[in-house]
């Protein structure tokens, strides 16, 4: 069973990679734009992919248009993938949206502000500190 497994990953492995090139290299449909091929799991039969994909936009009108796009061309893009791999079977291609790059990219942007404003604070603390010394200095 460990076996199934690990070929099934080599498999989601490579499909990733043939993807990423397809979609880049072949897809000329402007409403898809700018993806990226984060991962794909493929079902133990084969029959199915899941890929995993990010765009570079937050609105989710936007998103939901660029995957509508994708979903209408899978036939096509399983075609040309297809072509590439060697497999008997080629699963069906289900493009799902994988929002947590953009979500790491919001979290990584609020941990830096928040040490921005420590730092700020610690600043201000600093010079207040300061302050009162020379005050203190100048009444002795």
């Amino acid at each position: 069973m460990a076996k199934e497994f690990s070929r099934t990953r080599r498999i989601g492995q490579q499909l990733q990679q043939e993807l990423a090139q397809v979609l880049h290299r072949d897809i000329k449909d402007p409403r898809v734009g700018m993806v990226t091929v984060n991962d794909v799991e493929v079902s133990r039969d084969l029959s199915y992919a899941k890929v995993f994909v990010t765009f570079f936009e937050e609105d989710d009108k936007i998103v939901a248009e660029k995957l509508e796009a994708l979903s209408s061309a899978a036939g096509y893009i399983r075609s040309l993938v297809a072509g590439r791999m060697k497999l008997r079977v080629m699963p069906e291609l289900r493009f799902i949206y994988d929002a947590s790059l953009v979500e790491g990219m919001r979290m990584s942007n609020l941990v830096t502000r928040v040490i921005h404003n420590d730092e700020a604070k610690q600043k201000h603390a600093n010079r207040d500190e300061q302050s009162e010394d020379k005050d203190q200095q100048g009444e002795d």
